[in-house]
């Protein structure tokens, strides 16, 4: 890493951060550094330079300070010119925020010096009609409050795989890998893995298993063709009522294992034509039932197909209409993290991760700490 001359400063939009940008500027009017700030915030900086949030791109380093959303948004601004990025925990568990508020001014003189390493993110390029995004968690198709589930054909370099009728269907980094995928039962990716992981949420039929793909399979999703009340398409697959080569799209479907291509979704996940169904139902005269297909519920007519949200990293940023697509693909290296000690840093997100799986409240989580440990906690919320 280069001279430290300007440092950019991105800040949560509403949380009091005032303690750490007093640090921050104290230390650089000490280390002869330029401070600048989005011009949005220059009420909140005084003592630092406004700019335009573009213009944060031309400095030699970002400090965020906030929680984890908004290290995303300064590793996002920054996506096209990397930049480094030293992430100030002012929020609750904080993955890949690192440094707490009593750390910040040794942090920033191992930054000035060089003493860091540089841990680097990949991130989702994803495209929508005319509209290009960034992601470093995930790209989520949700079903919008109201509106029917999420029916979506997955397109792996212009070969159709199958399909997802789910609540939600989601594109995860290594880094998103940890979150809503993780809720939704996906595996972990370790950071240094170039991969994606594709995972549905409460799925109906279809894919009902988490897919990882490579760094180079671009991805596509578009809403299902109109399955309309007839026999054709995939409602008339699963009834049995077309050969399965008279799938819309012309692919082949191999009845005895459920896969949608050779070496594809296999029977875990794949259309069944017998047997069971692909999220644990059974076959019945009338299709699939617990979970599955079945004749009351089918596919949704035309006008009931919904419009699924388009988020990224959590933002809605569009709906997705028939007829048009998403795509997506992993770009590696788009973003640089400081890291001052990684080692501890992993070990503190693997201890916080599976926290998070334990279905306690704060207060009974207290009572898996030594006598000490709750002794000291009580001393410190005494007025």
């Amino acid at each position: 890493m280069g001279e430290l001359g300007r440092l950019g400063l991105v800040l949560h939009p509403s949380r009091d951060v005032g303690e750490a940008t007093d640090v921050v500027v104290d230390w650089a009017a000490r280390r002869g550094v330029t401070v600048c700030v989005d011009e949005r915030d220059r009420a909140r900086v005084a003592s630092a330079v406004p700019v335009p949030a573009g213009l944060l791109t031309t400095c030699d380093a970002l400090v965020s300070i906030g929680g984890d959303g908004t290290m995303l948004g300064a590793l996002r601004l920054v996506a096209d010119d990397p930049r480094p990025v030293l992430g100030v925990n002012m929020g609750r568990l904080g993955f890949l925020v690192e440094i707490e508020l009593p750390e910040l001014r040794g942090a920033l003189d191992r930054l000035a010096d060089g003493d860091v390493t540089v841990e680097r993110h990949s991130c989702l390029r994803v495209t929508i009609g005319d509209q290009a995004r960034v992601a470093f968690n995930d790209l989520a198709l949700s079903r919008s409050p109201g509106e029917s589930t999420v029916n979506a054909i997955l397109t792996i370099d212009g070969q159709q795989y199958g399909y997802y009728r789910a609540d939600a269907v989601i594109m995860a980094t290594p880094t998103g890998s940890t979150a809503h995928s993780y809720s939704a039962g996906g595996p972990l990716l370790s950071p240094s893995t170039d991969a994606v992981v594709i995972t549905p949420v409460a799925p109906m039929s279809g894919i009902s298993r988490p897919l990882v793909l490579a760094a180079g399979e671009h991805v596509e999703f578009g809403l299902l063709p109109d399955p309309g009340p007839n026999a054709h398409g995939y409602r008339g697959l699963l009834r049995g009522d077309v050969p399965a080569d008279d799938l819309r799209g012309g692919e082949q479907i191999d009845g005895s294992t459920g896969g949608l291509r050779a070496g594809g979704n296999g029977s875990g996940g794949g259309l069944h034509t017998s047997g069971g169904g692909p999220a644990g139902g059974d076959r019945t005269s009338g299709g699939l039932r617990d979970g599955g297909y079945d004749e009351g519920a089918g596919f949704p007519d035309e006008e009931h197909a919904g419009r699924p949200a388009v988020e990224t990293d959590g933002q809605v940023v569009d709906h997705l209409e028939p007829g048009r697509t998403v795509r997506a693909e992993l770009r590696p290296d788009a973003g640089l993290v400081v890291r001052l000690d990684v080692r501890t840093h992993r070990q503190r997100s693997q201890a916080k991760l599976s926290l998070l799986d334990l279905p306690l409240l704060p207060d009974q989580m207290r009572e898996l700490l030594p006598p000490h440990v709750r002794d000291q906690l009580a001393r410190r919320e005494l007025p």
